[in-house]
């Protein structure tokens, strides 16, 4: 069983995108990509240097378009990695990656949301000067105990006797200087405490932005950041990416599930490498895989072959919406709430414009997932109302 998995922040280095742009296409994926974040990808991922790199708002959205377009690469379409990738997963910007190519996401709507993650989470860390540092090594319930003691938060707990703790500098200075027995402390190249109350500023601006973004469920299993579980759910994925912002990255339980889903290789996106190194200490047996350069190509499709099995979820059916048909003020007529199950073409509301009435039904029927207008509400024409689960899809 194969598992693609996508890095985050921390993970870039001057120049790594260089090697990429000998490929068809790549450079005008990645200027793409850099429109609608509206940066210049090319140049950053081959010019810019090292602090350059370390801004988030520059970080973040290089570091996920590469992982994107490269991904593009190994899978040219979309049926093929879904009869060789089961498990997709990502570390905390990387999750966003992950959502991606698992069609929870359009690449434009990914690059938006990073965008303005990106930015949010930089107003944020500018608020207090903050940081993040790995502790490495040591008893992790002592190590836990020394974080927690300090006001810090363990923002990222990475498995294989990696933690990292967050917080302001003053407070990291203190763990530097009495670091827990048996560890070791590194400050790492970040601009903020990502992954702490730090960050709640950002999480408002997102859950706003949130508002406006469609989904698509997820064809394999999807894990979630929070803590190892895996989701399907369209919606439910984009609400873990908003709340991730100022939440603990729980990796060690990422890696655990890919083992009780029967994972036996890894295949980490570029820039790779971190996430590789953590599963050899923490996922004994399954084999790894860095995908660096184009070079990397030949041998990842070989790692595909030998590790890849379709995903188990590929005929799970996919949310349904019931749309607008015009513009006016949408008046609710069925009082159902989620979870509730609407039989084939079952009135939902009418839209008043104009002086017509104009019917809103669900043609095809299904269970209450969501409603996305409120009574009385103006809507516009193709806006999503609400969204329906068919009934034969298990709560």
């Amino acid at each position: 069983m194969l598992a693609v998995v996508a890095p985050g922040q921390g993970s870039q280095t001057p120049g790594f995108l260089t090697p990429w742009l000998e490929l068809p296409r790549f450079k005008d994926r990645m200027r793409w990509l850099g429109t609608v974040a509206g940066l210049d990808l090319v140049t950053h991922g081959t010019e810019s240097d090292a602090d350059t790199l370390k801004d988030t708002s520059i970080a973040q959205p290089l570091i996920a378009s590469v992982g994107m377009v490269s991904l593009l690469e190994l899978f040219p379409n979309r049926g093929q990695a879904l009869s060789q990738v089961s498990v997709g997963a990502g570390h905390s910007m990387g999750e966003i990656t992950a959502a991606t190519a698992a069609h929870v996401l359009s690449a434009e709507q990914a690059m938006v949301f990073i965008r303005e993650r990106a930015n949010a989470m930089a107003k944020a860390a500018a608020v207090t000067p903050t940081g993040m540092t790995a502790v490495l090594g040591g008893n992790r319930a002592e190590v836990l105990a020394a974080i927690k003691a300090l006001g810090l938060t363990a923002a990222n707990d990475n498995g294989g006797g990696q933690i990292v703790a967050a917080g302001t500098l003053e407070e990291l200075a203190v763990l530097a200087q009495n670091p827990p027995a048996g560890a070791r402390i590194r400050p790492l190249s970040v601009a903020g405490a990502f992954h702490t109350n730090h960050m709640a500023p950002a999480v408002k601006v997102l859950a706003n932005h949130a508002k406006a973004i469609s989904t698509e469920d997820s064809r394999i299993n999807l894990l979630s950041n929070a803590d190892g579980t895996v989701v399907h759910d369209g919606r439910t994925v984009l609400r873990h990416l908003v709340r991730q912002v100022s939440h603990p990255v729980r990796w060690d339980l990422c890696m655990q599930t890919m083992l009780d889903l029967g994972v036996t290789g890894l295949i980490e996106l570029p820039p790779a490498g971190i996430l590789a190194g953590l599963a050899k200490r923490g996922m004994p047996g399954v084999e790894t895989f860095t995908l660096n350069t184009p070079d990397d190509l030949p041998a990842a499709a070989e790692f595909v072959a030998k590790h890849g099995t379709p995903s188990n979820i590929k005929d799970l059916p996919t949310w349904r919406v019931v749309l607008s048909p015009i513009k006016g003020i949408f008046e609710r007529v069925c009082l159902d709430e989620v979870g509730a199950e609407l039989g084939e073409n079952t009135r939902i509301g009418v839209v008043h414009a104009d002086g017509e009435t104009y019917a809103v039904e669900a043609p095809y029927g299904g269970k209450i997932g969501e409603w996305l207008v409120a009574d009385g509400a103006e809507v516009n024409p193709g806006e999503l109302i609400v969204r329906l689960k068919p009934a034969s899809d298990a709560w």
